[in-house]
């Protein structure tokens, strides 16, 4: 069974132009075989297709990576060379960058889409240059590229009908990155503080240093109070679960005490029957006569006092005589 090789481009690093493998695929190209558009589409091009696509590419993110492998695919048989302006004109023309060129240079060479890599790329194209690296085609998205000077600067490969049109990518590009940062600058430098950086290495002055080192200890305060409350919260929430699961035993329990057969209704049964009894008792048991004995009042306190005796003193026999009264 056949295996395909793989592509060196998967397999090690794209190599910069003046290295030897670069030169010897660069001797291999025939120049004089010129390969229209039409050719290079319908993949009847008698050798690889020399692309050529240039840019800064500070940063590298997605789009420059879509970018590449919309040029390496653009035909059947593409052997993408790839140019990187250098700092110099990069600063000049459109200004400071994050990476330097070394490092701009090394990320391009790790792109799988990349076959040759050029140094310190051009910032106009001329027909030297074209020539000098054997380019069929150059590729760009199509909108009119001025940054520094003020016409297209692919005017003129589009004019000689050598220009390749690639699709931007919507939402992301360098500039938009360095503004993320710029805008959570601040973050950025507390959280380089706390990993050792000094403030002369990240240009910010003593006190500035100092006022964010503090807002550091007070973001990670928050932090750690955040995640309190979170685990404060998730045992608040299997408290309520466990007490939803509790309450639900609790109701059925209390229902059942008022079936029929109920204990609480049992209770309350009982508790009417005696409290009937004591507002209304029995009554007193009858007597001998048939009577009820309750009914038989005791008269005798009704009865008035006998009569006083009336003590008179006779002052001349010196006696006393009691005068009782009697009813016949």
């Amino acid at each position: 069974m056949a295996t395909t090789a793989a592509l060196p481009s998967l397999s090690k690093p794209a190599p910069f132009s003046d290295d030897a493998e670069a030169k010897a695929e660069w001797e291999r190209c025939d120049y004089s075989i010129k390969i229209t558009l039409a050719m290079a589409k319908a993949g009847k091009s008698p050798r690889p297709v020399r692309v050529y696509a240039d840019g800064i590419y500070d940063l590298f993110h997605q789009g420059h990576a879509r970018q590449l492998m919309q040029a390496k695919s653009m035909f059947p048989n593409v052997y993408l060379i790839v140019g990187v302006n250098g700092d110099y004109l990069t600063h000049m023309k459109k200004g400071k960058t994050v990476m330097t060129e070394d490092e701009r240079f090394e990320a391009m060479r790790h792109c799988r889409y990349v076959d040759e890599v050029v140094k310190e790329a051009p910032w106009q194209l001329e027909d030297s240059f074209l020539n000098k690296h054997k380019i069929d085609f150059v590729a760009h998205d199509d909108e009119p590229y001025t940054v520094g000077v003020g016409t297209d600067a692919y005017a003129h490969v589009k004019q000689r009908g050598m220009f390749v049109a690639t699709e931007r990518t919507d939402g992301v590009s360098t500039s938009d990155l360095v503004a993320r940062i710029v805008k959570d600058y601040d973050i950025y430098i507390r959280r380089n503080l706390s990993r050792g950086y000094s403030a002369k290495e990240l240009n910010v002055s003593f006190l500035r240093e100092k006022k964010l080192m503090f807002q550091e200890k007070v973001g990670k305060i928050k932090d750690k109070s955040k995640q309190v409350f979170d685990s404060i919260e998730g045992k608040r929430t299997d408290l309520i679960r466990n007490w939803e699961e509790k309450s639900r035993e609790f109701i059925d329990s209390f229902l059942l005490l008022f079936r029929r057969n109920g204990h609480l209704r049992h209770m309350i049964t009982d508790g009417k029957e005696k409290i009937l009894h004591a507002f209304s008792p029995p009554g007193s048991p009858k007597g001998e006569n048939g009577h009820d004995s309750s009914n038989q009042e005791d008269h005798s306190w009704y009865e008035p006092p006998k009569k006083m005796a009336r003590t008179e003193l006779n002052g001349e026999n010196g006696w006393i005589s009691s005068d009782d009264e009697e009813d016949d």
